[in-house]
């Protein structure tokens, strides 16, 4: 019997994805929490290398062959889809369910087929939609996203990158997915191109209730579309909250020296930055993962790791236990 937990739209408990090395074992994601309500969008911020991305693929089980260890439960609208059978996943929950804009989506359209066809094989491949229902549909989407319909018979090559990332956003939208995965989804876009994006992903919010989950390093342009944020460091998230509070004053030593690393306009205090290196997914710490360079180390924090603490706001450092 398939578990089921009061809906929520998204709730992820200790979820665990670790890859197998010839250095060792890679903890990519290491017991990840959090819950996402509909019609909210949860910005995921960290360092190049924290396990952004690989959060993302553990969510819709895009693993690679060398995957030593995944478990963990995640809930889609009250249904744990972790107990689903690989066809069963494939059929109910990736594209349908949760869809993803990967990172340098722009680039993964496929060259020599119009876009238009590409846009379509989702509908037509999971809602067994005729061509005809499905580019109806496409021509539907490329106007939520701000593409002219006669884009519908180009190439990819014909279009600009921002219009590519807005095809690579219809896509993702084609099959009315309660929840859409952005990884990275304005990274290789000029200022003026990235502005209009995070317009486009506020509006289609708005207008189809859709939920997002954005992964970015992009501070700035995050905080447009946010209303919870995570920080993940080491494999972990590390602080959880809603974004009108995070934002002005995080709580993790992490969060604060992440968001003071962001220039400002209105500030005559310089950038600072984050000392030292991250540690090794391979050969993680015994305590805190981010001791090492954390202004606020004490002797617990290298005996213990800290559990995530819910006082409020979740934080997961001893200096809030």
């Amino acid at each position: 019997m398939m578990n089921t937990i009061p809906h929520k739209l998204l709730q992820i408990e200790n979820l665990v994805l670790h890859f197998k090395t010839r250095s060792g074992t890679v903890q990519a994601v290491d017991g990840v929490d959090f819950e996402l309500d509909a019609n909210r969008a949860v910005v995921i911020l960290g360092e190049s290398g924290c396990g952004k991305s690989s959060l993302a693929k553990a969510m819709l089980r895009l693993l690679p062959r060398n995957v030593e260890k995944y478990d963990g439960q995640v809930f889609l609208q009250g249904t744990d889809v972790m107990e689903y059978e690989d066809e069963e996943f494939r059929q109910n929950v990736r594209w349908v369910g949760i869809s993803l804009v990967p990172q340098a989506a722009m680039n993964s359209l496929n060259p020599v087929i119009r876009v238009g066809d590409q846009v379509a094989e989702p509908a037509i491949t999971h809602l067994g939609l005729s061509k005809a229902e499905a580019f109806g549909l496409v021509r539907k989407m490329f106007q939520h996203v701000g593409v002219p319909l006669d884009f519908v018979d180009r190439y990819p090559f014909e279009l600009s990158g921002g219009m590519r990332q807005r095809v690579a956003l219809a896509m993702a939208l084609v099959t009315s997915p309660s929840l859409i995965i952005l990884d990275e989804p304005t990274s290789a876009l000029d200022l003026l191109t990235q502005a209009n994006i995070m317009n486009v992903l506020k509006r289609i919010k708005h207008e189809l209730g859709t939920s997002y989950i954005l992964i970015t390093h992009d501070i700035a342009t995050s905080s447009e579309l946010a209303d919870e944020v995570a920080v993940m460091y080491a494999g972990q998230i590390v602080e959880v909250g809603q974004a009108r509070e995070f934002f002005p004053a995080p709580l993790h030593p992490y969060a604060k020296m992440l968001m003071a690393s962001v220039p400002r306009l209105r500030s005559d205090s310089d950038p600072m930055f984050i000392t030292g290196q991250p540690p090794s997914l391979i050969d993680l710490p015994k305590g805190c993962r981010f001791a090492a360079r954390c202004p606020y180390r004490f002797e617990k924090c290298d005996e213990e790791p800290p559990t995530l603490h819910k006082n409020g706001r979740q934080v997961k450092c001893w200096l809030h236990a």
